[in-house]
């Protein structure tokens, strides 16, 4: 839920970065994909079918980031990530990212905690040109969020039917996303301010 103070920091936020040249700033998050989650809804008229149900879902994790021009690797994990397995996966990935980005360009991302650590604004500090300031509780407003959605719709089109097949599925995919979808996703940046200051800080369907 949105606090009143969510909404106030939210419009603030949008204000400020309007008129933002978001071509070179990489936006980053963290997903999940669980084998054999069913998400689709079915009506039944009789008696509802029993279906076996896996006692050990298996689910990878993967950290990803895009740009206007192109996206990075994702990295896929199984395991619990903190700060040092946070500030691990940044480092794997800033050499690709500086060669995609050079030296001009701002990171994104969200205000979870391993994210804000002190040790990970150390290493971003460090290594990171700039930081955007980012505004708690809106998903809404990362266009990432739009990918990992287009992802999974992919990738269980294929159905995967375990871990290293989901992986495999997942990387595939990810490497298949057009660039032509990547530029739509960051050209809807002013849009998005400007639907967050038009609803108050409310949440935006995007």
């Amino acid at each position: 839920m949105l606090t009143a103070k969510h909404k106030e920091k939210r419009v603030e936020w949008a204000q400020k970065h309007l008129n933002d040249n978001w071509k070179k700033t990489l936006f980053t998050d963290e997903t999940s994909f669980q084998l054999f989650r069913n998400t689709i809804t079915q009506w039944y008229k009789n008696k509802r079918p029993i279906r076996p149900i896996p006692k050990n879902r298996q689910k990878i994790h993967i950290w990803g980031g895009f740009f206007y021009g192109g996206k990075t690797s994702i990295y896929c994990f199984t395991g619990i990530m903190d700060a040092d397995f946070y500030i691990e996966i940044l480092r794997n990935q800033l050499p690709e990212v500086k060669e995609m980005l050079g030296h001009n360009w701002r990171f994104q991302q969200d205000n979870d905690p391993k994210h804000t650590s002190r040790k990970a604004k150390n290493f971003i500090n460090e290594n990171i040109p700039i930081l955007i300031d980012w505004p708690s509780n809106s998903l809404d407003i990362n266009p990432i969020e739009n990918l990992w959605k287009l992802l999974k719709r992919n990738v269980k089109k294929r159905r995967p039917q375990n871990s290293e097949d989901l992986e495999r599925l997942m990387i595939e995919k990810w490497e298949r996303i057009l660039d032509f979808v990547l530029k739509k996703l960051i050209e809807s940046m002013p849009a998005r301010c400007n639907e967050i200051i038009r609803l108050q800080g409310e949440r935006i369907n995007y």
